[in-house]
């Protein structure tokens, strides 16, 4: 869904512990490229995206959510998934720390993937039905 809608914006903040959820809906999906084919590795979510009312929620469309979210083998190959620390601290004593003392958090390249915001095309659904008044479908 981020794919083909570029106003939808990622969390993007270093991913933890947590393993990212799918609803029924989005069963299947990769989280980055939309795709069905070849889910390959498992999605981890920062914890502020995982607190709260936020937990086991859908990564995508923030549903409750009822299956492991996944990369596709494709966003693997292409290292959105790898655990990689792209920005070295200036002085080695805190890299030791980074590295050594939190081996269960592994920074990722890209982050998480969680989508923060609604985008345009559910807010200007949301005022169209509220013109027109809220009906069932």
């Amino acid at each position: 869904m981020a794919k083909h809608h570029p106003d939808l914006i990622f969390c993007r903040k270093q991913a933890g512990v947590a393993i990212g959820r799918l609803c029924e809906k989005c069963d299947g999906k990769c989280v980055i490229c939309d795709s069905y084919v070849r889910p390959c590795t498992l999605v981890r979510i920062c914890d502020e995206c995982n607190y709260g009312s936020y937990q086991g929620r859908c990564v995508i469309c923030g549903g409750p959510g009822v299956s492991d979210a996944y990369y596709c083998k494709e966003c693997t190959i292409q290292e959105k998934d790898v655990s990689v620390l792209l920005t070295f601290p200036s002085d080695l004593s805190s890299f030791y720390l980074v590295t050594h003392c939190y081996p269960w958090k592994p920074p990722m390249r890209d982050g998480c993937p969680k989508i923060v915001n609604l985008g345009s095309s559910k807010t200007d659904l949301f005022y169209e039905r509220k013109k027109y008044g809220f009906k069932k479908r």
